[in-house]
């Protein structure tokens, strides 16, 4: 909620809270609950260089936020998850052994780049094209990471799924010309912890996973063998 309050109030293409409701977290029924202000979504596609544009400013205004960040929590938290799923054997043993130096080498290399504060979960599902314009949501995982870890969350799918260049192409170049920065290691490192914290997610994401999910990830696991 701080980082989501901060970022509103410096106009940043955000959904805002509402403002007529204290920011909480609010609980009912031993949930957290949140209050967001109504947006109307457009049914448009988002395009690509508003994509990158929106998310260099959303990183622009990250770096005054002033309160304590984790970093790089969610691929952290996925290596101490695979321990889990290891006792489990949710996975082959080949499989947790290639989630984890994945995992290992990826975190390692990251942690050498410039930190800030960053979305931490900036996957298209998390954008909302509105009669507002285009705006991003879902600001729970916010940590501190290198800014390639969101460029990677957000191209992964259209660049190694559905091998749509173009967008993923756009995206980057238009998050550049923003003003943003991009170091290809980085984004390589980013991309290939993407791609690992979603596999070490499935068990408990898809427990029973439809053809369509298997298949995403065995070509998930396939790039991460070569990557």
């Amino acid at each position: 909620n701080a980082v989501a309050r901060h970022l509103a109030e410096l106009g940043a293409p955000v959904i805002p809270m509402h403002p007529d409701i204290p920011p909480g977290p609010h609980e009912h029924s031993g949930y957290p609950i949140n209050f967001w202000q109504y947006v109307t979504r457009s049914e448009a596609d988002p395009e690509p260089s508003e994509i990158g544009r929106t998310l260099f400013r959303c990183h622009e205004l990250l770096r005054s936020f002033g309160g304590t960040l984790p970093e790089l929590s969610i691929p952290v938290e996925s290596l101490e998850l695979l321990e889990a799923l290891e006792e489990k054997s949710a996975f082959p043993p080949s499989v947790i052994r290639l989630l984890r130096d994945r995992l290992v080498s990826s975190l390692e290399a990251l942690r050498t780049f410039p930190m800030q504060p960053l979305h931490g979960d900036a996957h298209p599902g998390n954008l909302m094209n509105t009669t507002g314009g285009l705006l991003w949501t879902d600001w729970e995982d916010t940590f501190s990471g290198p800014v390639e870890w969101d460029l990677a969350s957000v191209i992964w799918n259209a660049r190694l799924l559905d091998e749509d260049h173009g967008t993923a192409d756009g995206i980057l170049s238009s998050y550049e010309a923003a003003g943003g920065v991009i170091h290809p290691e980085a984004l390589h490192h980013g991309m290939v912890a993407r791609a690992a914290v979603m596999s070490v997610w499935y068990p408990i994401l898809y427990p029973e996973p439809s053809a369509d999910r298997q298949e995403k990830l065995r070509r998930r696991l396939e790039w991460l063998e070569n990557a």
